[in-house]
């Protein structure tokens, strides 16, 4: 029986053919590549530079501070707003105190009761989402801390009920602290090689704009309705105590656009690059799992380059295509975080339920958003005029 009570189709016969080239089309779009956003030089530099964090933690013997760094350095790169030194200088090194300040409050806060992690999420995420006030581009960076927040929050949870594991809040902010300024002795020897003339944006793909905007009704209710997602997903992540429950909200941040066609793309986008992502972590962590002393060592380090070579390509490649960005940055991710705190192989099918899970929340409340948006539209045209 089909779902209107008739007989169901059991001859085999396949979906009309316009069914499934709107299936293929739609499919097509998920990873369709823009040739112009590929940029090996790009990713190539920033495996360069990271290689320094790397090899410090190495020697230190402490690796749990290395993602702080390396996500300090990234986010750096990315908010680089090129033009003169002395200006770019000044807004990194803004851009990473306050990130040090997001790093402290994510992993300070990683060991409290979940009720204050979900208001706290919702308190900083509605805060990223007012900055569009100050323009877009301080809106993306705002965005980009929001989103480690996120992920200083879980990364935080997880150390502080790990026995064997030693995490200092202040070193974790450090830590960021100190990719940061790596990448401002970078850009500085960069500057003096090239005749201190002033370089371009080195993410030209990235909104520059600065101008400030007036907050509309909808930039607020577009941050408050984010924020309240936030709040909603962190909540049951951490309340229930979710395997691997970050991922939802992270995945809910990510799809919610401005219009639901964008959401919808970005979703799909975001899902696919988390499967794809998870699969390859867990065949190379399949590597170490019969390894034992010097050897697992050896492959342990060896795991951590390919982190940061999967991470090279996520900066090459972040504009070619979002899927397969994704995919790579997940995969990285994962490699660190397992490394540090094996987990089975389940983990990875949670990861990915709970960015399905992510995902579908964010588009269904952009698609809940438009619906009311449009029926807001509807009354206020059949209003009658006021009289005079």
């Amino acid at each position: 029986m089909d779902e209107r009570g008739g007989m169901a189709d059991t001859s085999g016969r396949q979906p009309p053919p316009a069914q499934r080239g709107k299936a293929a089309t739609w499919l097509s779009s998920v990873f369709e590549v823009s040739p112009a956003g590929l940029n090996w030089p790009r990713g190539v530099m920033f495996l360069d530079v990271a290689l320094v964090p790397l090899i410090v933690f190495w020697a230190i013997g402490y690796e749990q501070y290395l993602l702080s760094a390396v996500f300090g350095l990234l986010f750096a790169a990315l908010e680089d707003p090129g033009g003169s030194y002395r200006s770019r200088a000044w807004h990194i090194a803004l851009f990473g105190l306050i990130g040090a300040g997001v790093t402290a409050l994510g992993f300070g806060i990683g060991g409290q009761d979940w009720g204050w992690m979900a208001l706290t999420a919702f308190a900083v995420t509605l805060a990223a989402g007012l900055m569009v006030a100050f323009g877009t581009r301080r809106f993306v960076n705002a965005l980009l801390l929001n989103i480690w927040f996120l992920i200083a929050l879980a990364l935080g949870f997880g150390l502080h009920d790990s026995a064997h594991i030693t995490s200092h809040t202040w070193a974790q902010a450090a830590s960021w602290a100190g990719g940061s300024l790596l990448w401002i002795v970078i850009t500085f020897l960069w500057w003096l090689s090239h005749g201190r003339r002033d370089r371009p944006q080195p993410f030209a793909e990235l909104p520059g704009d600065t101008a400030r905007r007036k907050l509309t009704p909808p930039l607020i209710m577009f941050a408050v309705i984010r924020a309240l997602v936030m709040f909603a997903t962190v909540a049951l992540a951490f309340g229930l105590n979710l395997d691997h429950g970050l991922w939802m909200p992270i995945a809910a941040m990510v799809a919610m656009k401005p219009s639901l066609e964008q959401s919808t793309l970005v979703a799909a986008q975001r899902l696919a690059g988390a499967l794809i992502g998870a699969i390859a972590a867990a065949l190379l962590l399949l590597i170490p799992t019969s390894e034992h002393g010097l050897k697992l060592f050896a492959v342990t380090r060896g795991l951590e380059v390919v982190a940061l070579i999967l991470f090279m390509h996520g900066a090459a490649i972040r504009f070619w295509n979002y899927a397969y960005y994704c995919a790579a940055i997940a995969a990285a991710v994962l490699i660190l975080l397992d490394l540090q705190q094996p987990s089975d192989y389940a983990a990875e099918g949670y990861r990915v339920l709970w960015t399905l899970c992510g995902a579908g929340l964010g588009v269904l409340v952009m698609l809940l958003a438009g619906l009311l948006g449009k029926r807001a539209a509807k009354r206020t045209t059949k209003a009658p005029p006021h009289p005079a």
